[in-house]
């Protein structure tokens, strides 16, 4: 597999990443020098870029996905078999999903998930704040018809503390931009470890001298690549199957 092969090679050229405050630059037509790699930015944060097919899928599909799979614990976990534990949601957020009102580009956005998963280093709690794009500071409109973009910002704490006590909580931004292409979908995914989100403005929160380790972000980059390729993999029949069901 071609990102895998890219993450094999290691870390990437720090210089080439893209920093959290020009999330703007993923909306523009074409790619950037490096779409798939993950690295330690000067600021001692951590970074990760994918770039995953999603042949014969539709943005329908991934809005309709990202809805779906936070309503039983088992469609969160043929996601990614491996690697995904639970995940649960409040009673008002699951209401909200289960909205026929309510559009389906939306029924993510706003919704706390509470997953348990194993990125490479043992059992993880990953709480994440879903946001709309707006929310997470992109300020160019968005064509949702042909894209979406679906993210927000997390707490990612280990069980095991196979990355040190001194971490602790790891705050994470996550931003995915889904795009149509010929062949279906893509999505054009980055990471920023040692980020939070304040006020639509991404923000540097880790203590002074802190640098988060190396294995942490290419963790994270090679579980992504993982769990979106096995996604892409059923999601159009699983969408066939379901997809014109009430949530």
């Amino acid at each position: 597999m071609e990102q895998i092969e890219q993450l094999n090679k290691g870390p990437m050229n720090p210089r080439k990443a893209l920093y959290p405050e020009n999330m703007d630059e993923l909306l523009k037509m074409g790619y950037m020098e490096v779409e798939t790699g993950y690295c330690i930015l000067e600021n001692g944060a951590g970074y990760v870029a994918t770039n995953n097919k999603f042949p014969g899928c539709t943005i329908e599909m991934i809005q309709w996905w990202y809805a779906w799979h936070t309503l039983e614990g088992l469609r969160y976990k043929i996601w990614n078999p491996y690697g995904h534990q639970t995940i649960a949601i409040s009673d008002e957020h699951r209401e909200k999903i289960k909205n026929p009102n309510i559009p389906l580009e939306e029924k993510s956005q706003g919704v706390i998930h509470f997953e348990v998963e194993d990125i490479g280093a043992g059992p993880q709690d990953v709480v994440i704040h879903f946001l709309t794009h707006r929310e997470l500071g992109i300020t160019k409109a968005l064509d949702t018809s042909k894209s979406t973009i679906i993210g927000g910002y997390g707490i990612i704490e280990s069980r095991d503390n196979n990355y040190g006590k001194s971490q602790g909580k790891m705050p994470v931004i996550m931003i995915h931009n889904f795009r149509e292409t010929e062949y279906g979908v893509e999505s054009r995914t980055r990471f920023w470890l040692g980020y939070r989100i304040n006020k639509g403005i991404p923000m540097l929160v880790l203590p002074k001298d802190v640098v988060i380790p190396v294995e942490a972000p290419m963790g994270l980059a090679f579980n992504n690549v993982q769990e979106f390729s096995h996604l892409s993999s059923f999601l159009p029949d699983i969408y066939k199957e379901f997809g014109n069901l009430p949530l």
